[in-house]
């Protein structure tokens, strides 16, 4: 009976994917939004001057919490400060709806493109909950039950369980309707989020927005390991990649004759003569996912004392460093922490065995028909976004319909903050 069902699902996805309106495809020359270079888009985001007008941090009702959520595990004495688990909330001053934002790759709850959309939605009169991502250090020794982040469907089941214990917590909090988004990795877990609802039924979501999503999880990632592997011209034994940008950096303030870091820096930055190459802006994004790739794999290995990045019977207490450690968790990338940390353990789950059962499992393509049968559920995406591999956006396009809008360009978040884009995700929630 289960593989009839299961077989009828599929056929019905199918049936209405192709049945499903025009994708909301948005024209080139009908999008004023500036930077058509993808490697830009991703760094440099928005012009300050495109951007919609939010409220001031000082204007906003917002506090930090914590959650006690005693996973079953002795944790390092290291890791005192993220035995319990924080997020942030922004309260309206009545009955309000309330909109969870789940965090991207690594991200803390506190990252800049999560304080945007805070402040973005908190400004249309929704309350507004900050959550880690489960690959994050703090999710992943305060909230997350195995520590291996990679397993969709599992770092739902975490994060949702963190989202009740906030409902609990914030019980006072007068809430007129349950909204949820996510950007990047935060967009694939609020698809699985969002799936997990329609079983459990805690908040029945009224509308569910992925912004950038990856659609293979696995295409995704290998695309981010290649970047830093980017030939640089100008680096060699004496010269390192850091050593290039941080000279280009002093020269740019040397001539603006100030040292003045802000969000238009970076836009301004890449009008000036010190502008960084393709490579080097490539180079510049592979490394900073590859830091959060370190991170995963340290702060997994570390918890689960498998051996991998140091010894299990390593003595830790709060004045050991761990620098040293960390320093080989760099030489690991994705595809390292896939290899010798996530596959292990989901074989030792039985959930599978071959990594083309667990690339399927973790990505959008095995919720293809809970998508294409749910109204609720709306993507954001760019036509150049780096993370995206061959027949991701067709996958999209058959799935979703007019349920996707594709921007002609942004890279990976990088129109995000474009006030086109934030009018866009207001009018979808609205509607």
């Amino acid at each position: 009976m289960h593989r009839v069902s299961h077989l009828l699902l599929l056929l019905a996805a199918l049936w209405l994917g192709g049945a499903q309106a025009a994708v909301n495809e948005i024209a080139g020359e009908a999008y004023g939004f500036p930077l058509t270079n993808p490697f830009e888009a991703t760094i440099a985001t928005t012009p300050p001057e495109l951007r919609p007008a939010l409220p001031e941090l000082a204007d906003i009702d917002q506090a930090d919490y914590s959650l006690r959520l005693r996973p079953r595990r002795e944790l390092p004495d290291n890791f005192w400060a993220v035995k319990k688990l924080r997020y942030r909330l922004a309260r309206q001053a009545g009955p309000a709806p309330l909109v969870f934002i789940i965090s991207g790759t690594g991200a803390h709850y506190a990252n800049g493109k999560t304080e945007e959309l805070k402040r973005l939605y908190y400004g249309a009169g929704y309350h507004v909950v900050q959550l880690s991502s489960p690959t994050s250090y703090d999710f992943m020794t305060a909230a997350s039950r195995h520590a291996t982040p990679g397993i969709s469907d599992r770092d739902a089941i975490d994060l949702y369980r963190v989202m009740e214990k906030v409902r609990e917590q914030q019980r006072d909090l007068p809430v007129t309707d349950w909204y949820l988004t996510g950007y990047s990795l935060g967009g694939l877990h609020a698809a699985f989020v969002s799936r997990l609802d329609e079983e459990r039924q805690a908040f029945n979501f009224r509308r569910v927005l992925l912004i950038n999503p990856p659609v293979n999880l696995y295409t995704s990632v290998s695309n981010l390991d290649r970047l830093v592997q980017t030939e640089v011209r100008g680096i060699d034994s004496t010269r390192t990649f850091y050593d290039l940008v941080l000279g280009k950096l002093a020269r740019y303030f040397e001539e603006r004759g100030a040292v003045e870091i802000d969000a238009a820096m970076l836009y301004d930055f890449q009008q000036s003569r010190q502008r960084l190459s393709d490579e080097e802006m490539a180079m510049l994004i592979g490394a900073a996912f590859r830091f959060a790739a370190a991170d995963i794999s340290f702060t997994s290995d570390l918890i689960n004392r498998r051996g991998v990045v140091l010894p299990p019977t390593y003595p830790m207490d709060e004045g050991t460093s761990l620098t040293p450690f960390f320093k080989r968790a760099l030489l690991c990338d994705f595809e390292c922490y896939i290899r010798e940390q996530l596959l292990p353990y989901w074989r030792a789950q039985g959930d599978g065995n071959s990594l083309l059962q667990l690339i399927d499992q973790v990505s959008l393509y095995s919720l293809q028909g809970y998508l294409a049968g749910s109204d609720k559920i709306a993507v954001f995406h760019n036509r150049d976004d780096l993370i995206l591999g061959p027949g991701d956006l067709g996958f999209l396009r058959r799935t979703l319909g007019a349920r996707l809008t594709l921007f002609p360009r942004g890279g990976h978040c990088g129109n995000m903050n474009y006030r086109v884009n934030t009018q866009a995700m207001l009018e979808f929630f609205r509607d």
